[in-house]
């Protein structure tokens, strides 16, 4: 009995112990609480800290920044985007500025649609420091410009989704990529000029006095450049040795036939350039469009072999909108905005993608070169257009001597 006892009472003992002891468990709930404040303040923290560490002016993909979805948030937040020289007409940009905008609902500020390539560099310069309305975020450019601009810093390095699928010249850490390309023709006003010219050596014929211009001011334009490396190859030159193309152009101006105004599409309607030597056939495909016969317009393919070339995107190291800046590329290389430079007779530089794909339409693909033209025309390198285009901008005022402006 007193062992039972015994058992009994230390058995209560211990039941009694246990019941006012705290689970080892179990935090008091004062305890609880304020772990959760804690942690919900370290969370809190932890996504301040992580938002405050995207600089989209760095951002080098939109996976660094977050992804696609903060980079579209972040760009809208700018609700701006600063382009310069892309003229509404040429390779359809109106409709690309037009998409993008009503796409994700941000204003498109465009600058100086007439501005050449050089230029487009001297306004980044420019304004490097100022910022502002008049500082590019974005730029498009011929291509010996790319490599020239990244040496000298004024360019961010950024690689679209898609960079991969990007053929032509393109900078291994993003940047610049090739966005379109196409072959130079002769743009005839056939409704004016009945005799067309079918290559370049036609055109140094006086019956071709005064009716000649070309698309730019050699000086500064990368097409109108191109145009003289183009007549070059076509007159003996070569690749490395571009004195040909400005003997030719020499030529042209001493027999009268060059004029020292900057053909336009509004120039060439009124029958004040009927002959543009040197177009891009999808701006010129894109006139024939627009005109609707007031005038005609004839387009030649020069029949001693095509010349081609690719621009170049690029985004500006200083750009005020950064983030805008990059999805503006995006939306340029996505398949959406590669089908609307198709529209402006663009050969895009996904286009080899899109087609393996199958995204094309038809009437689009119809609107592209015929094959081999683009696959067998002559493209300098970088290096030897960026060779090229310094001895044009450098001999063409002795060589040449004519001075070439835009028009009244």
């Amino acid at each position: 009995m007193t062992r039972l006892r015994t058992y009994l009472f230390v058995s209560l003992a211990f039941v009694l112990l246990a019941a006012c002891t705290p689970a080892a468990t179990e935090a008091p709930p004062a305890a609880t609480e304020d772990m959760a404040a804690t942690e919900e303040v370290a969370a809190t923290e932890e996504v301040v800290a992580t938002e405050a560490v995207v600089d989209w002016a760095t951002a080098t993909s939109a996976e660094e920044g977050g992804g696609f979805d903060a980079l579209v948030a972040a760009a809208q937040a700018e609700g701006q985007v600063t382009v310069i020289a892309l003229p509404r007409d040429w390779c359809n940009y109106g409709e690309v500025i037009d998409a993008f905008s009503a796409k994700y609902g941000i204003t498109v500020n465009e600058l100086s649609p007439e501005f050449g390539s050089a230029q487009e560099l001297e306004a980044i310069r420019a304004t490097k420091d100022s910022g502002g309305p008049q500082a590019p975020d974005v730029i498009d450019v011929g291509v010996s410009s790319g490599p020239s601009a990244r040496d000298e810093g004024l360019l961010a390095a950024y690689k679209v989704e898609t960079f991969d699928t990007i053929a032509g010249d393109k900078d291994a850490d993003g940047y610049y990529y090739a966005d379109y390309g196409g072959v130079l023709v002769f743009q005839v006003n056939s409704t004016l000029i009945t005799d067309i010219p079918s290559d370049w050596g036609d055109l140094l014929d006086p019956k071709y006095a005064g009716q000649l211009a070309l698309a730019g001011d050699p000086r500064l334009s990368n097409q109108a450049a191109q145009t003289v490396y183009a007549a070059a190859i076509a007159n003996g030159g070569t690749l490395d040795d571009i004195t040909a193309g400005l003997d030719y152009f020499a030529q042209m101006n001493a027999a009268g036939n060059l004029l020292p105004v900057i053909a336009t599409t509004a120039t060439f309607a009124r029958g004040e350039t009927p002959i543009v030597v040197g177009a891009w056939n999808y701006l010129a495909l894109g006139n024939k469009e627009t005109l609707a016969g007031n005038p005609e317009v004839e387009i030649v393919y020069p029949e001693s072999g095509a010349w081609g070339g690719w621009y170049l995107q690029a985004i500006s190291a200083y750009a005020p909108h950064p983030a805008a800046a990059r999805l503006w590329e995006e939306f340029l290389y996505s398949d959406e905005g590669q089908l609307i430079w198709m529209k402006g007779y663009c050969v895009p530089s996904r286009i080899g993608d899109m087609n393996t794909r199958g995204v094309i339409p038809d009437d689009l693909a119809a609107r592209m070169p015929a094959p081999g033209v683009m696959e067998n025309a002559v493209i300098p390198s970088v290096a030897q257009l960026s060779a090229a285009r310094e001895r044009i901008a450098a001999e063409w005022d002795t060589v040449v001597g004519l001075n070439i402006q835009a028009a009244p």
